[in-house]
């Protein structure tokens, strides 16, 4: 994993160096001791993991992300004297929040975490394969045809060294939803058409799901796609209770299930019908057709009860819009 450390003082940056030493297979790429050093050398190294410390004069550890923001942004793992920052970091979608003076086992959880998500780019790295032979199955021939070797669906060393140059590949689902048709998956007779679903679900390990394709019915997508231990099936939309997003991933909630998938959450709701989801909080897409309730909370928030008796927060900047869907 390559690492770029930030920090405005030498001490705080040998500390996280030290313990960086002790993970197996890190690379640092450089430290930084200010926000705007920290957003040149992002630009140039593209690390992986940013041990982003949260004050330092300037530009804080947020202040580098808004610069970061519409590029491709590291995992963060931020570092601070002070707690009252953490909500805020987790808000932003930060791997952890570890607070000075850096203890070796708490960096070392922190540190376990950031190579989870790694994992699930890793998961990812064969995005654009999948949805190129996913267009050429939907064509109605064989794979073997077009010579399509599905082993290398799976990634090797050398993508994931590539990955971990680059970052994993975007496909973004508007290419993706031009599927249509006849998609070739592990049927009876190879295909399912592009308005049903086989209607399984691969367990309730929000974490061991990854990959992404929509088939889409008209203007909006009917089902999404979902790789999951080497097979494929579809999750109807109808089916999904709400979604959440972390970072350039999505959760789909169906019941006790957790699908994760590499989109962001902006990207999937231009998919999805507004007249059945509606965005809740920058994070938060719901089915309204899932909503038992909504409760005043503070400040003009709301909560979303579902069916289930899942509560969500609804933002005041998202407040208007959704009454009026609901009528209000």
């Amino acid at each position: 994993m390559r690492v770029l450390i930030v920090d405005d003082e030498a001490t705080a940056r040998q500390r996280v160096r030290l313990l960086l030493q002790l993970e197996a297979g890190v690379e640092i790429v450089g430290e930084a001791e200010t926000g705007a050093q920290a957003v040149a050398m992002i630009r140039q190294h593209q690390p992986d993991l940013v041990c982003l410390d949260v004050q330092m004069p300037g530009m804080d550890g947020f202040g580098v992300l808004k610069q970061l923001e519409g590029e491709q942004v590291p995992m963060v793992l931020f570092i601070s004297a002070h707690d009252e920052h953490a909500q805020r970091a987790f808000d932003v979608h930060a791997v952890d929040f570890v607070l000075k003076p850096l203890e070796a086992d708490r960096f070392h959880a922190a540190f376990g975490r950031a190579r989870t998500q790694q994992a699930h780019a890793i998961a990812a790295a064969r995005l654009d394969e999948l949805a190129a032979t996913a267009r050429v199955l939907s064509n109605g021939r064989a794979a073997s045809e077009y010579h399509v070797d599905t082993d290398r669906l799976a990634p090797t060393r050398s993508d994931v060294d590539r990955l971990l140059r680059n970052g994993a590949p975007h496909a973004p689902l508007n290419r993706l939803s031009r599927l249509g048709g006849t998609f070739v998956a592990n049927g009876a007779n190879g295909t399912h058409p592009a308005n049903g679903s086989n209607g399984s679900h691969a367990g309730s390990d929000s974490n061991s799901i990854s990959g992404v394709s929509i088939a889409s019915n008209g203007q909006y997508a009917t089902r999404i796609l979902v790789k999951h231990d080497g097979r494929m099936f579809f999750v109807k939309t109808a089916e999904i209770d709400w979604i959440e997003a972390d970072r350039n991933y999505v959760r789909l909630h169906v019941g006790a299930v957790a699908h994760t998938i590499r989109e962001r959450i902006s990207h999937l709701e231009e998919t999805l019908d507004p007249s059945v989801f509606s965005r809740i909080h920058r994070s938060t897409i719901v089915n309204l057709n899932r909503v038992r309730e909504m409760q005043q909370w503070f400040s003009g928030d709301y909560v979303v009860i579902l069916e289930d008796g899942t509560r969500l927060r609804l933002s005041r900047h998202y407040r208007e819009h959704v009454e009026k869907k609901v009528g209000v």
